[in-house]
């Protein structure tokens, strides 16, 4: 899987524990494309900054899944679906 598309992923189901700061900044790399200088003028910091900001998040959501593991849940649970639904297809 893509860094981007895991890092989205891990977004959507745990950026409610990150700082708004750290969520708006991983929203606006990630998800909307924005590049390091567009958001870092955006803040009024430097692109180190930016990038500070991507790391610590980036870290906290990989923590997150490492503990609690709900995208790996979520994964399993939808190739099971994806059986079941497969095999019902043949029945019918």
């Amino acid at each position: 899987m893509l860094k981007t598309v895991k890092i989205s992923m891990l977004l959507e189901i745990y950026g409610k524990l990150l700082t708004e700061k750290q969520y708006d900044v991983l929203d606006y790399y990630y998800n909307q494309n924005l590049s390091l200088s567009e958001i870092a003028q955006d803040y009024k910091i430097s692109r180190q900054g930016v990038e500070d900001i991507i790391k610590k998040g980036e870290s906290r959501l990989f923590d997150y899944e490492e503990k609690l593991s709900i995208m790996k849940k979520t994964q399993e649970n939808e190739k099971q679906i994806q059986l079941i639904l497969a095999q019902l297809s043949k029945i019918q």
